[in-house]
């Protein structure tokens, strides 16, 4: 808990600082008020990851100096994570880190990590059997991909106030949570240092977008939850691998289905950004109708709306994992139920066939 609180507190000054040195001088300013993917009407410093990595980096530092013995683990985990954040936030100052760079930089941390910090997928739970992954030519690029992935994925959420804020820290309040039950300390100290931090940028964001998390903020919490949940599986056999595969399944799915849906639907790069992720249909066909039109205010009226749609139905697999966490078939039915679900969700709301419990009544 001094972890979390100690985040959160850095992360909340550092992150105002930020926001006051933004308007002072313009660094990293977002001002693209027409693209695809933009459902803001004012200009905001999307460098908010910088508040967020320093954070963690101080919290470190203390935690180090008060439990020597975590401090390899902790500065290797920091040492590899600086690599995804470096690429994400020059891309936020500069504009000009290509998708395929950024990805490249995050796929490095994680072969460091396999090398530094023997966080490698090393077996895949079943019902009632188990797979070893005893072949390095196998686990190191199935490791690479997963946790490159999963950074990639929060980066695709990453798109309204507060949505891939609130949906990282409950994930990371749940590999917490299951490390805690296993006794695992770095994970536990880890997963609490990036929740607070987290949650400090996240009281200025939510809901009226102060700052954005932008780019470096995205990779940097998409790698750490990637790369602690990463370790909590396979440093703790007990932890079932679906354990993770359930808890990070709503990110993980939404690009994987946005990746069939541009290529094989659509017929484009799966690199091309759309605006018909599930969050951006959930903000134009259904918070749209309670807010009224694109004025300012009620944009950003209906951007805090669609967040909390997202919210729920994450936790539809963020609960179960929590609670079933050892329950290998228990966590497979879920997976299986919550790609149903989102498959359904989509479909229901492309054809404007909403479920009656998500609309709301138009507001004059």
């Amino acid at each position: 808990m001094f972890s979390f609180l100690l985040s959160f507190a850095a992360s909340a000054l550092l992150t105002l600082l930020v926001i006051k040195e933004a308007k002072l001088h313009g660094p990293a300013l977002d001002s693209d008020f027409l693209g695809v993917q933009k459902v803001h009407s004012h200009t905001v410093a999307r460098i908010g990851g910088l508040s967020i990595f320093l954070a963690v980096a101080l919290s470190s530092c203390i935690s180090i100096w008060r439990v020597p013995a975590m401090s390899n683990w902790l500065l290797s985990l920091l040492a590899c994570s600086s690599i995804a954040f470096v690429g994400g936030i020059v891309e936020d100052y500069t504009g000009k880190v290509s998708a395929g760079r950024r990805l490249v930089l995050t796929m490095a941390a994680a072969a460091a990590g396999y090398f530094l910090l023997d966080a490698k997928i090393d077996r895949i739970d079943w019902a009632f059997s188990t797979w070893p992954m005893m072949y390095i030519w196998i686990s190191l690029p199935l490791t690479v991909l997963a946790v490159a992935g999963i950074a990639n994925a929060v980066n695709i959420i990453d798109g309204f106030n507060g949505l891939a804020s609130v949906v990282t820290i409950c994930m990371l309040l749940s590999l917490g949570y299951v490390a805690l039950q296993v006794n695992d300390m770095f994970v536990l100290v880890a997963a609490l240092m990036v929740a607070g931090a987290t949650a400090g940028f996240l009281i200025w964001n939510y809901p009226v977008g102060l700052i954005f998390l932008g780019d470096g903020g995205a990779y940097f919490i998409g790698f750490m939850l990637g790369e602690l949940a990463l370790l909590l599986v396979m440093r703790n056999p007990q932890v079932s691998t679906w354990y993770a595969a359930l808890l990070l399944l709503y990110p993980t799915f939404e690009t994987l289905f946005s990746v069939y849906r541009r290529m094989f639907v659509r017929g484009k790069s799966p690199a091309m950004p759309d605006g018909i992720h599930l969050h951006s249909l959930i903000f134009r066909r259904i918070v749209q109708w309670a807010v009224g039109r694109k004025e300012g205010r009620a944009l950003m009226r209906r951007n805090s709306l669609t967040s909390p749609y997202l919210w729920m139905f994450s936790l539809m697999a963020v609960i179960p994992a929590t609670v079933f966490w050892r329950h290998t078939w228990v966590l497979m039915c879920f997976c299986l139920l919550f790609i149903v679900s989102y498959v359904w969700l989509y479909v229901r709301i492309v054809r404007f066939k909403s479920p009656r419990w998500m609309i709301r009544h138009k507001k004059n």
